[in-house]
C-alpha cells in the first residue's frame, strides 16, 4: 500500500474490510483491564483538507477540538446512574470524573488558542476568549449537510463521543483501579508536560524473537533518523539474549531508548514482587545494553500502579512514564491504518503528547511511516528520546 502525502486524503478503499464505516471496535473482555469496552476508531477520509502545512494542521485541529468539546459538554448532563449504564462499570469515582473533565477544558482551551492564532477568516475559527466562550461555541457546533465537511463531521462526532466514553470509564474506575487517566504525583510523565506539537514514539512489550517486529520497528526509527522509547517486559529481554548475544541486542536497538515495562505484563498494582519486577529489569537493561541505551523510566502495565509508590521511584531515580495517546494497535480488529487514523486524530486534539505503540504487532511499522508522511512540513516535531527527561 502506498503512503499518501495526507491522511486526510486516505482513499476509503484502502481501508481493511471491516473498518471502513467502523465507529467502534470490540475490546476482547479477557484484555480489556480497566480499559474501555469499546474504543473509537476514525475514517479521515472525509476531512477535504491537507495536514502537511501549520495553517492545515491547525485547522483541522480547532475542527477537532470543537467535537469533541462538544461530547464532553453533553457528557456532564448525565448522573451516575446514567455514566454507569454508558460506562458499563458498577460504580462511579464522581470526583475522578470531574477532576478530568476540567483538565481536558483546560487542555482544550489552551489547544484551540494554539490552533486559533492567526486563524481569521479561516474555517472553524470562531473567537474564543475564554472558557466560557469555548464551551458556548462547542454547544453550538454544528456542520451544514451540504458541506464539504459533512462526511468529517459525522465520523468525527461518532469518533470523540466513543473516545470521550474510553476516558470517562478510566477516570470512573480511578483511582480504585488506576490507569494513565490520571497521575498520582506531579513527576510523572503523561504527555501534557511536552511543547505544542511535539510527539514522542514510543513502542511497548518487545522485544521479539530475533529478527521479528522490534528489529523492523528499530530498523525502521533509524532509517527514519527517529529516536523513540522502548518500554521492555524483562523476561522478554531475558529469553532474546539467551538467543543472541548483547552486542547484537545492542545493535537492534542503536540510536533508540531502552526503559522498563516491568518483568512480566501484569498489573503492578496488586503484584506482591512488583518492585522486584521493576529492579530486576532495569538492571538486566543496563547489564544487557549499557547506560547509553538504558533510560530511567518506568511504563507501568495497563498503567497500573500503587498510588503510595512515589517513595521507592525515586530512590531508585526512576519516573513513571504513561501516555496521552493511544494506538490501541493491539488489538487484532484494529488495522494499521486504522491505527494511524486514529493516532492522528488524537494528535490533532491534544497537539502533543506520548505516543503508544506496540513493537510485537506488525502495525507499528506500517503505522508510523503514515504518520511520518502526513505530518512532513506542519510543524510536527517527534521527540528525541535522549532529550525526554
Amino acid at each position: 500500500m502506498s503512503i499518501r502525502s495526507c491522511l486526510g486524503a486516505w482513499p476509503r478503499a484502502s481501508w481493511f474490510a471491516g473498518l471502513a464505516l467502523a465507529a467502534v471496535t470490540l475490546v476482547p473482555a479477557s484484555l480489556q483491564a480497566a480499559g474501555p469496552m469499546v474504543f473509537a476508531t476514525i475514517d479521515r477520509s472525509g476531512w477535504p483538507e491537507r495536514l502537511d502545512t501549520p495553517a492545515g494542521f491547525d485547522m483541522a485541529s480547532r475542527a477537532e477540538i470543537l467535537m469533541f468539546g462538544k461530547a464532553l459538554l453533553a457528557s456532564e448532563a448525565l448522573d451516575d446512574a446514567a455514566l454507569k449504564q454508558r460506562l458499563g462499570v458498577k460504580q462511579v469515582e464522581r470526583s475522578s470524573v470531574e477532576a478530568v473533565s476540567q483538565r481536558f477544558w483546560r487542555r482544550l482551551l489552551e489547544n484551540y488558542r494554539l490552533a486559533a492564532h492567526d486563524c481569521a477568516g479561516a474555517a472553524f475559527c470562531p473567537a474564543v476568549a475564554d472558557l466560557g466562550a469555548l464551551r458556548q461555541q462547542a454547544a453550538g457546533f454544528t456542520v451544514a449537510a451540504d458541506s464539504p465537511y459533512a462526511r468529517w463531521a459525522e465520523a468525527s462526532r461518532s469518533f470523540h463521543e466513543t473516545y470521550l466514553d474510553e476516558q470517562l470509564r478510566l477516570a470512573a474506575l480511578f483511582p480504585r483501579i488506576s490507569s494513565e487517566i490520571e497521575r498520582f504525583q506531579a513527576d510523572e510523565h503523561n504527555g501534557d508536560e511536552l511543547p505544542d506539537r511535539r510527539f514522542l514514539l514510543t513502542f511497548d512489550d518487545g522485544p521479539t524473537a530475533v529478527g521479528g517486529q522490534t528489529d523492523a520497528v528499530a530498523a525502521l526509527m533509524r532509517r527514519e533518523g527517529l529516536h523513540g522509547m522502548f518500554f521492555v517486559l524483562g523476561g522478554n529481554l531475558q529469553a532474546r539474549a539467551t538467543k543472541t548475544s548483547a552486542q547484537a541486542l545492542g545493535q537492534v536497538y542503536e540510536g533508540q531508548c531502552v526503559a522498563s515495562h516491568g518483568w512480566e505484563h501484569k498489573s503492578h498494582a496488586q503484584w506482591t514482587d512488583w518492585q522486584g519486577s521493576v529492579t530486576r529489569t532495569a538492571a538486566l537493561i543496563r547489564q544487557t545494553l549499557g547506560d547509553d541505551a538504558y533510560r530511567p523510566l518506568f511504563r507501568p502495565p495497563y498503567g497500573q500502579r500503587r498510588a503510595d509508590a512515589a517513595p521507592f521511584f525515586a530512590a531508585q531515580g526512576i519516573r513513571v512514564s504513561l501516555w496521552n495517546i493511544d494506538s490501541q494497535d493491539w488489538s487484532r480488529a484494529m488495522g494499521a491504518e486504522a491505527a494511524a487514523q486514529r493516532v492522528q486524530t488524537l494528535m490533532l486534539l491534544w497537539r502533543r503528547g506520548i505516543v503508544l505503540f506496540h513493537d510485537i504487532h506488525a502495525k507499528a511499522a506500517e503505522a508510523v511511516p503514515r504518520l511520518l508522511a502526513a505530518n512532513r512540513g506542519n510543524g510536527v516535531e517527534w521527540l528525541d528520546c535522549h532529550a525526554y527527561r
